[in-house]
């Protein structure tokens, strides 16, 4: 495919690019020569994707999740996109709810507000009453918006084909990258995708030990109303967290006290989210925060998420520890363990470039540090150490950035450190001895028994062979079958080499000294099966391809 096309959004595209003075684009575009790309500044990139369009705007605010392939600069800028955007009139809205429904509108829903509570780039939500009065969200997908993000994903892989040819596009494997980004829009047309996500975050948090599991809520779906292109969910009556006036549960319970409360429960509810349960809500910006009539907790949108499997939660455990120690070289060492694939990295250059950052902060207390940051610029250093992470490592820096943004905002006094303090502690504790401790004790203890049952008996028998002699060592080293066959070719063709020139020199010295028949011929047959020897070899040596 390509971009140069004549076909309308192709055009458009161009038309943006050129307007905005991308002057790389540009050349790309047109045919120039552009080997090394270069990205606009972060302004005009934002300007680019907000003139593209709702579809790019969310591609950009996919972007900013990549602090491992992006500078601070861009991650700040794409952090501020937002993607709402004119209201789709109620008489084309009203057309898909009716074709997602299995019964009338009018047999589903007693009330269904026709102004929208929220518009954005994908759907917008209105709010309606069900038939027996129960409250509900009505999430529905912008009518046509399917066709834009299949016509918008394929200029995606078109683009990314191109800079996949420069050195760039092959460091930073470009296609890999548009896959993940253009499968993230696809899911995002899903709306069965959200709500089992939000079923899935439901569960995890209607239970734990770090917080009361009655103080957070997350929406209830309608699954026998909820399709691809409608999500049915509870209705839940509050406001953003930044913006609400807190409500004393309790006499005596003042704001402030209010305020470290909240704060406590939402650092316990994302770490649980993120390094017990290894799924959590990876968009957590104040306005899916919010604070309900009731004084309780509610997370919203539960559309982008991320997952950690058990070995990448206990690194990132160490590696919180190692941040607060100031380690440089175990950041290093911890780094290389996360990453996917990595080109020929120097150690000592990591480990110092950890060290020049990390040196910022040996007279900063602990409860000023800025966790969220240090991850950023440990993610953005691996990036330039050619190190590539895993894309998860993005949400898992913006997840944190956002909550620590928001809990700042929110409670200026609060202390992180003395908030994840004990959470890392327990962490710690259940990576050793598991969430049950009683059956691991009981494991190791058997094992150990095993261990010291056997072990006398097995040291009796090393001693036995030792003294005896009849100890053998078996070693078994890959690469050393080809590289003996090799050898033996070698030492073959050169044996037939002496060969044959030894049966040349005999037929010449027979030769010269012939005086009878019988020496003459001889001196013939041993030519000719020099010859032939020799022709031979040197058949075997061009069929395989090794005479250089």
């Amino acid at each position: 495919m390509f971009l140069t096309q004549t076909v309308p959004r192709q055009r458009e595209i161009i038309e943006v690019v050129l307007r905005n003075g991308w002057d790389y684009m540009r050349r790309l575009l047109t045919g120039g020569q552009a080997d090394e790309p270069q990205l606009p500044t972060p302004a005009v990139l934002k300007n680019i994707l907000v003139d593209l369009g709702p579809v790019y705007v969310k591609l950009g605010q996919l972007l900013s999740t990549r602090p491992d392939l992006l500078s601070a600069a861009y991650i700040e800028e794409l952090s501020s996109l937002q993607d709402e955007v004119p209201p789709v009139p109620w008489s084309e809205i009203e057309v898909l709810i009716r074709q997602q429904l299995k019964d009338s509108l009018e047999e589903t829903f007693s009330t269904v507000n026709h102004v929208p509570v929220a518009a954005g780039s994908i759907a917008q939500t209105h709010r309606a009453t069900l038939v027996d009065g129960r409250e509900v969200a009505l999430k529905v997908q912008r009518p046509g918006i399917d066709l834009t993000v299949t016509q918008d994903i394929v200029l995606i892989q078109g683009i990314a084909d191109l800079v996949a040819r420069t050195e760039f596009g092959q460091t930073y494997e470009i296609k890999a990258i548009a896959a993940e980004f253009t499968k993230a829009l696809e899911d995002e047309l899903d709306f069965t995708l959200e709500a089992g996500f939000t079923d899935q975050l439901r569960g995890n948090l209607s239970r734990s030990r770090w917080f009361d599991p009655t103080q957070l809520v997350v929406a209830q779906i309608f699954w026998e109303l909820t399709t691809q292109k409608l999500l049915v969910m509870e209705w839940l009556d509050g406001v953003p967290l930044l913006d609400a006036n807190l409500i004393p549960k309790q006499k005596g319970n003042d704001a402030h006290t209010q305020r470290r409360e909240i704060t406590t429960l939402l650092f316990r509810a994302f770490f649980q989210q993120i390094y017990i349960d290894g799924f959590f809500h990876a968009d957590p910006h104040p306005g899916n925060l919010f604070y309900l009539a009731d004084g309780r907790i509610a997370l919203l949108d539960c559309g982008m998420v991320g997952r950690l499997d058990p070995r990448t939660q206990q690194i990132l455990t160490e590696m919180l520890l190692a941040i607060i120690d100031l380690d440089a070289g175990r950041c290093a060492q911890l780094t290389l363990q996360l990453a996917d694939s990595s080109g020929l990295v120097i150690l000592s250059q990591l480990e110092n470039d950890y060290d020049r950052m990390l040196r910022k902060y040996h007279h900063v207390s602990l409860s000023d540090m800025n966790f969220s940051h240090i991850i950023y610029e440990i993610l953005q250093l691996s990036r330039q150490n050619k190190i590539r992470l895993p894309s998860n490592m993005g949400l898992y820096a913006k997840t944190l950035a956002n909550l620590e943004g928001v809990a700042r905002v929110f409670n200026p006094q609060v202390n992180l450190f003395d908030e994840i303090q004990p959470l890392i502690t327990d962490l710690f504790r259940r990576q050793l001895l598991g969430s049950n401790p009683l059956p691991s004790l009981l494991r190791t203890a058997l094992d150990i028994k095993s261990l010291s049952l056997q072990s006398p008996r097995q040291i009796e028998l090393l001693l036995e062979r030792v003294t005896s002699e009849t100890l053998q060592w078996n070693l078994s080293l890959r690469g050393l079958d080809g590289m003996r066959r090799t050898l033996d070719d070698a030492a073959n063709r050169l044996s037939f080499s002496i060969l044959v020139g030894s049966l040349i020199m005999g037929a010449a010295i027979i030769s010269t000294k012939a005086q009878t028949t019988q020496l003459s011929f001889l001196s013939s047959v041993l030519f000719a099966a020099a010859s032939l020897l020799g022709l031979w070899l040197v058949i075997s040596i061009l069929r395989s391809g090794r005479l250089k």
